[in-house]
C-alpha cells in the first residue's frame, strides 16, 4: 500500500477547472519535486496535501485513510515568504510549536514543560545552523537565516510529511546552494516525504527521488477554464541516492533499537 494515494483528483472554482484527473502513488520517505507553468495548481495541490482546501472531487489517502481535512502537525510546511513571527526572537518561534498544542488556551508552558521545549528547540535551531541566534528577531536575520528559522518551525514538532512552496525562490543563489545542502540533510536524517514545489528545473532535478510535472493537456481557447492541469510527467531521479538514505535509515534504526531508545528521539535530540 502506499504511504500517499491521491485518486481521480479535481479541484475547480466555479467554472474554473483548476486541476484535473490527479492520480499519483508516492511512498513513504520520497522526495517529490513539483514544476510546471506558473497558474497550473501546483501551489493547490500543495495545499491540497496541507488540508487548506478540499477536493472538488476524488480522494488524498494516507496509509489507506482519508487525509484529514485541516492541517495538523503530522504536516509541515514553508512558504517563499517566510512565515515567523516578527515579535518573537528566533528561540520562541520554535519553541511556540511545541507549547501552542500543549497550552492551547494561554499558549504557554510553565515550569519544567516549559524548559524542556525550550531545550527542543535548541537543539533543532543547532542543527539548521541558527545555534548562535537563538536572541535575535526575525528582522536581524539574513534571508537565509529566516528560511533556515522556518525550516526548524516545520520541523519542531516532527511531522511526517514536509510541503515546501518554493522555499529557496527569494534567495541568493550561493545561498540557496546552502539551503539545498541542509535541506538534503534533513531529509536523509528524518525520513520525511517531501513535496516540492520550484520555478527551477535543474533544482527539481537536483534535490527530487521523483519530478511532477504539471501542466494542461487539453486546451479550449473559446473556454480557457474549462480544463486544468495534470501529472504529464512523473520522473524517477536520483534513485542511488535514496537507496543509500534507506540504507542508513535502517542500519541506524538497527542501532538504536540495540540501545533501547527510540530512533525518532534520537534524531530529535540531534
Amino acid at each position: 500500500m502506499s504511504y500517499i494515494d491521491i485518486q481521480n483528483v479535481w479541484q475547480r472554482y466555479g467554472d474554473h477547472v483548476l486541476l484535473e484527473r490527479l492520480n499519483l502513488q508516492v511512498d513513504e520517505g520520497e522526495f517529490c519535486t513539483l514544476v510546471g507553468a506558473s497558474g497550473c495548481g501546483k501551489s493547490t495541490f500543495l495545499r491540497l496535501l496541507l488540508g487548506q482546501e478540499t477536493p472538488s472531487k476524488g480522494r488524498l489517502l494516507l496509509q489507506g485513510a482519508p487525509l484529514r481535512a485541516e492541517p495538523d502537525a503530522s504536516r509541515g510546511v514553508v512558504f517563499q515568504r517566510y512565515s515567523v513571527f516578527p515579535h518573537l526572537n528566533v528561540l520562541d518561534n520554535v519553541a511556540i510549536g511545541l507549547e501552542l498544542p500543549r497550552a492551547p488556551l494561554w499558549g504557554r508552558l510553565f515550569g519544567d514543560a516549559k524548559r524542556e521545549a525550550r531545550a527542543h528547540a535548541e537543539a533543532m535551531l543547532q542543527r539548521v545552523g541558527l545555534g548562535q541566534a537563538l536572541n535575535k528577531y526575525p528582522s536581524q536575520l539574513s534571508g537565509g537565516m529566516q528560511q533556515r528559522l522556518a525550516i526548524a518551525q516545520a520541523l519542531i514538532a516532527r511531522p511526517r510529511m514536509l510541503l515546501l512552496d518554493e522555499p529557496f525562490g527569494a534567495l541568493d543563489p550561493g545561498i540557496r546552494k546552502d539551503m539545498h545542502a541542509l535541506l538534503l540533510e534533513l531529509w536523509r536524517e528524518t525520513g520525511l516525504t517531501v513535496f516540492m514545489v520550484t520555478h527551477d528545473l535543474s533544482e527539481g532535478f537536483t534535490l527530487g527521488t521523483r519530478l511532477l510535472v504539471f501542466d494542461k493537456v487539453r486546451v479550449d481557447p473559446q473556454a480557457p477554464q474549462a480544463y486544468g492541469a495534470r501529472i504529464t510527467y512523473d520522473i524517477r531521479l536520483n534513485q542511488d541516492r535514496r537507496a543509500v538514505r534507506e540504507e542508513a535509515m535502517a542500519a541506524l534504526a538497527h542501532v538504536q533499537q540495540r540501545a533501547g531508545a527510540p530512533f525518532t528521539e534520537t534524531l530529535h535530540a540531534h
